[in-house]
């Protein structure tokens, strides 16, 4: 009878310490946040995410009651920022910005330390840059369907520049000759910017770049604009038709950003990260500042953990056979 009293009371015990345990944790996700947030972006500062992280974090932070402070981790394409943020603790003070990488970093680098399908929570999409496929401005075709004759009349005597492996632009690029069943020159820069600077001096033929930074050249004239990379015109160049009219038909480039957090963040705190995205995307500074940079907000259903998950899927599908086709995987 004894033993019988001492195990039950030690049952009881043990009872009793985990639901004081629970109770903690419930009590620490209802008053979370207590401290200040740190805001993860895989690139340097100035960049188009860092941008978009330091323009979302101040209304993140007012939402949330707390500083969302904005961490610079550049380095490996993303890889040693994701890493870092994967293996961070899951309570909500580490979270993630990162562009469309996320999505190529499976075929670009062998022996990744995470996995971007398993070791995130989703948070949100957040916004969208587009492209437009540029040409210099003395190359002898003045819309698509003559490119597309010079460019399979020229094969590999065509330049395309690029921002260097795995760069957006380069990716662009690939699907863009993939999709023509053609191989042009393939010439790497380190970065947009002198790839760019290149295209304007007429020393290359063909890039695909953000809008963000080729509009005021397409307005001007100093480049010719094919085709840009959505599904729709853009309201900023509306006479330049989009490659899917073209004849491309699913030709779609976004330079698109998404935030995360480590896996295993209990699932108030994601709804909290998730209200405080939506308040920030809803602010009319952060929309115009947006807007003026020709940064398209996705809609709202995006701004979700099934938006996120969903596109990040898709993405994979679409660039993994693309990357691993063009053979310039690490």
């Amino acid at each position: 009878m004894k033993l019988k009293k001492t195990l039950f009371a030690g049952i009881a015990a043990v009872v009793s310490a985990g639901t004081l345990l629970g109770s903690n944790i419930a009590s620490a996700q209802k008053d979370w946040p207590t401290k200040s947030i740190q805001l993860v972006v895989p690139f340097a500062a100035g960049g188009p995410t860092d941008t978009i992280a330091r323009l979302i974090a101040v209304p993140m932070g007012q939402a949330l009651g707390q500083t969302v402070v904005v961490e610079n981790v550049p380095g490996a394409g993303g890889t040693i920022a994701s890493t870092k943020v994967a293996r961070a603790a899951p309570d909500g003070y580490t979270i993630y910005i990162h562009h469309m990488g996320m999505a190529t970093a499976n075929a670009l680098y062998d022996k990744l330390p995470y996995d971007p399908m398993t070791s995130f929570d989703y948070i949100g999409q957040v916004a969208d840059v587009p492209m437009v496929l540029l040409g210099k401005k003395d190359l002898p075709a003045n819309n698509f369907k003559e490119l597309e004759a010079y460019i399979k009349a020229n094969g590999s005597k065509v330049t395309m520049a690029n921002a260097g492996p795995g760069a957006v632009s380069q990716l662009c690029g690939l699907l863009f000759q993939s999709r023509l069943g053609v191989k042009l020159t393939n010439i790497p820069y380190k970065g947009t910017g002198p790839a760019l600077t290149d295209l304007l001096g007429g020393q290359v033929d063909l890039l695909c770049d953000q809008t963000t930074q080729t509009i005021p050249y397409i307005k001007d004239g100093r480049v010719k604009a094919f085709g840009t990379t959505t599904m729709k015109r853009l309201p900023a160049i509306p006479n330049v038709p989009t490659l899917n009219e073209q004849g491309l038909k699913g030709f779609e480039v976004k330079v698109w950003h998404g935030v995360y957090a480590p896996k295993g963040t209990p699932q108030p705190i994601l709804d909290k990260l998730n209200a405080a995205l939506k308040k920030a995307l809803n602010t009319p500074d952060v929309q115009k500042r947006l807007n003026d940079a020709n940064i398209d907000i996705v809609p709202a259903d995006k701004i979700s953990a099934k938006g996120l998950k969903d596109h990040l899927e898709k993405e994979i599908n679409v660039w993994g056979p693309v990357i691993r086709k063009s053979n310039i995987s690490d």
